[in-house]
Formats: structure tokens, C-alpha cells, sequence
């Protein structure tokens, strides 16, 4: 009688089994989530325009990036950084008496406008980005922007630290 006992495992079928787990590690590898922080994609779009058409059609470019990126699973960072005209578009005051004054096309399209940013920054997180130098300018209390708003300290000095120091690609509607 021998006193050796069998696994049930053959040294060939042991090698398949080293095979297969290492094939399903290397699959995990390729779908498992990136670390937090490495997007893939980096833009920064600058508004500092007055025009509700032209930001209009920023919104839809900045849409149709988002939506591109969702579709073929690619993290990014997203950004709207506001400085000068563009704080017309991150508050419902009417900015009387300053340079930003809301004229009759903004105030007619303001509710579509906000609708379409607001649901940028919280369906797809573009993050959005106030210059505080242009808010202060003109006395605008915080509380009458947008609540999704972040403030920098100063709009373009942010957009140049995105570019240099974190790789994002600028962006300006024409």
C-alpha cells in the first residue's frame, strides 16, 4: 500500500490553473478603476465674454466632451474658469451699473442657460470657477452667485496654473 496520496492535481493541470489566474489577473488590471485624480482628460475652458449665443455654444462643445468621454469610459476634469463678461453667466443679478449690465438677450435666455451649466457641473462635474478679483470689483456679494461656484483668487492666474502645472488644454469659443 503507498503511503503517497493524490490531490486530484496532475503538474499539468496545476500549470492551467497558474494560467488562468494569472490571465484573470491581468483582466482585472484593465478595468479596475484609475487612482482618484488621474484623469485622462484635462480642459479648462475661459469665459470672459458677454455674448449668451457664444457661451451658449460653449456649453454645447463642453456637452458633447462630456458626453464623448462617458461613452468611451475616459476620466477627465472638466473645468469653466469665469472671469471679466463671463460672471454674467454664474448669477441671476441683473449686475446694474456695472460693465457685465445683463442686457434683453441674457435676460431672456438666462433660465435655459442656467439650467444647461448647472446640469454640466452635476450630472458630468464640470467644475465651475469664479475670478474673485472680477467679483469684487463690483461689489458682488457672494451669495448672489450660483452655489455651485467655486472662487479662485484670480481667474487668469488659475488658468495658467492648470496649463503649466496640471497638463489641461485651454479652450476659448470663438
Amino acid at each position: 500500500m503507498s503511503r503517497t496520496r493524490s490531490l486530484g492535481f496532475s503538474m499539468g493541470s496545476l500549470g492551467t490553473l497558474a494560467l488562468a489566474g494569472l490571465a484573470m489577473i491581468a483582466a482585472l488590471m484593465l478595468v479596475a478603476p484609475k487612482a482618484a485624480g488621474a484623469a485622462e482628460a484635462r480642459v479648462v475652458y475661459h469665459a470672459d465674454f458677454a455674448d449668451p449665443r457664444r457661451f451658449s455654444s460653449m456649453l454645447t462643445s463642453i456637452n458633447n466632451m462630456v458626453m464623448h468621454y462617458d461613452d468611451n469610459f475616459v476620466d477627465y476634469d472638466v473645468r469653466i474658469v469665469f472671469v471679466a463678461h463671463g460672471i454674467r453667466f454664474v448669477t441671476d443679478d441683473a449686475l446694474a451699473g456695472t460693465p457685465f449690465e445683463e442686457d434683453d438677450r441674457l435676460r431672456e435666455d438666462r433660465s435655459t442657460l442656467r439650467g444647461r451649466l448647472l446640469s454640466l457641473n452635476s450630472l458630468h462635474n464640470v467644475r465651475l470657477e469664479l475670478c474673485e478679483v472680477t467679483r469684487a470689483a463690483i461689489q458682488l456679494a457672494e451669495d448672489k452667485v450660483y452655489d455651485a461656484v467655486d472662487f479662485i483668487p484670480s481667474g487668469v492666474v488659475r488658468i495658467a496654473e492648470l496649463q503649466n502645472n496640471e497638463g489641461f488644454a485651454y479652450i476659448k469659443v470663438e
